[in-house]
């Protein structure tokens, strides 16, 4: 008996591999009211004319919570391997703070030259 049972699952196994997963459609639209709700979120930061690094902070929230919606469910990165996950959303992350380094560095040459030749022209 335990050998059928586990022949059975075994077989299941190989044909949920060859079909495919199957996700509910509720959770798509969920997804998609989420994302309506961010974008809604994210248009009256604007309306309500919030400045400064406030409103910059609060469209960079919303704008990567949006994508790591859609990379989480739409690109279904979700159900993969944690390798394939670190071989999709790794190399762009490193390039992230590979232009947070350069950023402060031109922010610290820019200050040294001022510091040191003046204003300029």
């Amino acid at each position: 008996m335990s050998e059928t049972t586990a022949h059975a699952q075994v077989q299941t196994a190989h044909a949920q591999a060859h079909t495919g997963q199957q996700h509910p459609i509720r959770l798509y639209l969920f997804v998609w009211g989420l994302l309506f709700v961010l974008s809604a979120a994210s248009y009256m930061v604007d309306y309500l004319g919030v400045q400064s690094y406030l409103r910059w902070t609060l469209i960079l929230l919303f704008m990567m919570l949006k994508a790591g919606l859609i990379v989480a469910i739409f690109m279904h990165m979700a159900w993969e391997r944690l390798a394939l996950v670190y071989a999709i959303l790794l190399p762009p992350l490193l390039v992230l703070v590979f232009v947070a380094l350069m950023v402060s560095e031109a922010d610290y040459t820019i200050f040294t030259r001022v510091a040191f030749f003046g204003a300029g022209p």
